[in-house]
C-alpha cells in the first residue's frame, strides 16, 4: 500500500503534511511571506511531531524563498532547541532549492545543530530523501 498525505496546516509560508509512513512533509512556498507566516509554519510543524509521536521531517525547499537573518536566528536559537526538546524532532531529510542564497541560508540553520541529538541530511531527489528518512529510527 502506498503512503498517502494530508493536509495538518497551510498558510504563506507554506504547506505542513502529514504522511502515513510515518512523518511529516514541508513543503515551502515561494509565495510573499510575512515572519509570524514562517513562526506559525515551525509552531504547527512541533505541534505535528508532539500530536503523531513522530520525530521525522522531509523538508522540500525546492521553491521556497531564503529565510531572512531573522528568520534564520529565530529558527536557530528558538525553534530547534524546542522542537527537538518538545516535539521530539530527530531527523530532517530536506530537498533543497537550486537557489544558492536559499541553500546559504539554511546551512546556517543547520550548523546551528550542534550539541541537539538531531540530524540533518540534504538530497536533491525526493526519493532518496523519503528513503534515507524512513530508515531513521528514533533516540
Amino acid at each position: 500500500m502506498a503512503a498517502s498525505s494530508t493536509v495538518y496546516f497551510e498558510n504563506a509560508a507554506g504547506r505542513l503534511l502529514t504522511d502515513s509512513a510515518g512523518f511529516l512533509r514541508v513543503v515551502w512556498s515561494n509565495q510573499p511571506r510575512g515572519p509570524k507566516d514562517v513562526e506559525a509554519l515551525f509552531t504547527h510543524m512541533t505541534r505535528a511531531l508532539q500530536q503523531y509521536g513522530w520525530g521525522r521531517i522531509l523538508i522540500n525547499q525546492v521553491n521556497m524563498r531564503r529565510f531572512t537573518p531573522q528568520e534564520q536566528e529565530w529558527v536557530a536559537n528558538e525553534w530547534l532547541p524546542h522542537a527537538v526538546r518538545e516535539g521530539g524532532y530527530r531527523f530532517g531529510a530536506v530537498l533543497v532549492s537550486p537557489d544558492v542564497m536559499t541553500r546559504l541560508a539554511t546551512a546556517y540553520i543547520t550548523t546551528k545543530i550542534q550539541g541537539l541529538p538531531l540530524v540533518y541530511h540534504s538530497f536533491d531527489e525526493e526519493a532518496t530523501a523519503v528513503s534515507w528518512l524512513l530508515r531513521q529510527v528514533g533516540w
